[in-house]
């Protein structure tokens, strides 16, 4: 069975993680032995309380910088059946970042860094989804910053939390350098770690 789903404005954090979810929600009914064909086929909705897109930054003498993208949209087909057949692709707005700091982010958002403003998006779409184990699975894609397209592997670990609700983590690490973002390095590390969280309720 194939379901797409499709978010084309905010809300800002749920729409982000509804293309992530319809792929937790199929591991994860297929690795818990309580859960049947019915759980495969119901909707998932995200809880917007309980949902945060993020990165962290480290530098050199300098606090560890934390901060979230919070406007997204994405777009997903998803196969339960057959996960290797199922799509994702999803694009964040480069100026909402925040850090903050008012005058940080309209940094981040200037020429040195994001350049939001000759690229306002940065995007995201999958080539091959693979289940690794029960709880734990291979999101490998082409993520498009600044201009420039590089392959990026995310994990996503999944976690039922009973009844008809389910918790999932993704985590990436970007090489900020690879897509042409030098300033500050080496002060500044070349490693933007982004981390995706939320829960999920069934119908």
């Amino acid at each position: 069975m194939t379901t797409t789903l499709i978010s084309t404005a905010p809300p800002r954090r749920a729409a982000a993680a509804a293309w992530l979810v319809a792929i937790v929600a199929g591991v994860s009914a297929s690795a818990d032995p309580g859960v049947g064909a019915a759980d495969e086929r119901a909707a998932w909705r995200i809880d917007p309380a309980r949902t945060h897109i993020g990165f962290v930054v480290d530098a050199v003498g300098f606090p560890r910088t934390q901060g979230e993208f919070r406007v997204f949209d994405g777009r997903l087909s998803i196969d339960f059946d057959r996960p290797a057949a199922s799509r994702v692709a999803f694009t964040v707005r480069a100026d909402s970042i925040e850090v903050g700091s008012s005058s940080f982010d309209d940094t981040l958002r200037g020429s040195n860094f994001l350049d939001a403003q000759r690229f306002p998006d940065i995007h995201f779409e999958s080539t091959r989804v693979e289940k690794r184990d029960a709880s734990t699975i291979d999101l490998t894609g082409d993520l498009t910053l600044l201009g420039v397209t590089r392959p990026l592997m995310v994990e996503v670990e999944v976690k039922r939390l009973g009844g008809a609700r389910l918790a999932f983590v993704a985590r990436a690490r970007i090489d900020r350098l690879a897509y042409g973002m030098n300033s500050g390095f080496p002060i500044i590390s070349r490693d933007v770690e982004l981390t995706v969280s939320s829960e999920a309720l069934a119908g």
